[in-house]
């Protein structure tokens, strides 16, 4: 199967530190080579993720993040050189919505955002077209009458990740600099607990340095350590020795990718149960989920885990292997699918009218 890949051109694949779109399709395209397919990425020239790349892009442009217009002169170019494929992954919102893209190939996308009602109204339109991807049962449950192709998880390289011991005493906070991740949450849990708390965070935004300088910055004191943004190597390290991550979250969030990784080197996972946590954590078995004001009591409990589950569940369920199979399975539907003739040219993707499943 030959796979075009298109992902925004802002950061590059794979992200030199903070980028959760950008890890995962690093993930998915080296993925998919391992399992005999071709992969083409369209992406920052600068990415070094080692895959055939289009030529002719420009390097990542991480100071226009958002910016539509960049956004849309890079899928242009991206659907216009992709050439000889046979399904298009758009991880953009702007490409599936390009009138002008190609119409002999079928075209899949994946929502990596939070769902919003505007956002759900585009998704909703795009599907006549478009087969959509949740990476979560949790967040195509956030919006009514979503119609999705497929919920599939996202997945991590775990030859990339060994597993740590757990020895240093401490637990760990990994994420954006920003209330929703929760990190407040975190340091009163582990005061609660008595347990020093080591804390990573990206603050490029404005918004993110205002968060730290007048609110996180006060309220730290001699247990807490904060050690800015980490690259991959540094952030293993760092979850490997800690002997749990708080994600106290405060917002649906749609997967969590900080939560495999942590998993993956071995290290239990307590989070709050909103957005996609319940999906992820095994209460009592590779982490607990409970409140802010119950989590300080299950961290007492983290000891009675095991780290072999930990990384076993992500061997299981959240391998980089098992992400891309499922991708394959549902590109070779979608191929099939649009070669079927017969079907209706605006009806071609008709797994699209499934709606995922709210409960678990």
């Amino acid at each position: 199967m030959r796979i075009g890949l298109i992902v925004g051109p802002w950061f590059t694949v794979p992200p030199e530190k903070y980028g959760g779109t950008e890890r995962v399709v690093d993930a998915l395209a080296r993925a998919l080579v391992d399992a005999g397919h071709d992969v083409l990425l369209a992406t920052a020239s600068d990415s070094t993720c080692p895959v055939p790349q289009l030529p002719g892009f420009a390097s990542s442009q991480p100071d226009e993040v958002g910016l539509t217009l960049s956004e849309l002169a890079h899928v242009i170019k991206a659907y216009r050189d992709m050439g000889d494929v046979d399904i298009i992954h758009d991880h953009t919102l702007a490409g599936p919505l390009y009138s002008h893209r190609p119409q002999d190939v079928p075209v899949v996308t994946t929502i990596h955002g939070q769902l919003s009602a505007p956002a759900a109204t585009l998704y909703r339109d795009m599907a006549k077209d478009t087969a959509i991807i949740a990476i979560s049962h949790d967040q195509c449950s956030r919006v009514s009458g979503l119609p999705v192709a497929a919920v599939i998880h996202h997945g991590i390289d775990l030859s990339a990740v060994s597993v740590g011991q757990g020895a240093g005493g401490y637990a760990c906070f990994v994420g954006r600099m920003c209330p929703d991740k929760g990190l407040m949450e975190a340091v009163d849990i582990a005061r609660e607990a008595g347990v020093p708390l080591r804390i990573a965070a990206k603050m490029h935004a404005s918004e993110e340095q205002s968060y730290f300088r007048e609110v996180v910055q006060p309220a730290l004191g001699s247990g807490e350590e904060f050690l800015g943004e980490l690259s991959d190597p540094e952030k293993f390290e760092l979850m490997g020795d800690a002997i749990a991550l708080l994600n106290p979250i405060q917002w649906h969030e749609p997967f969590g990718l900080v939560m495999i990784e942590a998993l993956a080197t071995g290290t239990p996972v307590l989070a709050t149960p909103m957005g996609a946590a319940p999906e992820i954590v095994r209460h009592g078995i590779t982490g607990f989920v409970g409140s802010t004001g119950e989590l300080a009591a299950c961290l007492e409990r983290v000891p009675s885990l095991s780290r072999e589950a930990c990384r076993r569940s992500v061997e299981e369920s959240f391998s980089s292997g098992r992400m891309a199979a499922e991708h394959v399975d549902l590109y070779g539907r979608l191929i099939g699918k649009f070669k079927d003739k017969s079907l209706p040219v605006k009806h071609h993707l008709q797994d699209n009218q499934r709606q995922a499943p709210i409960n678990l």
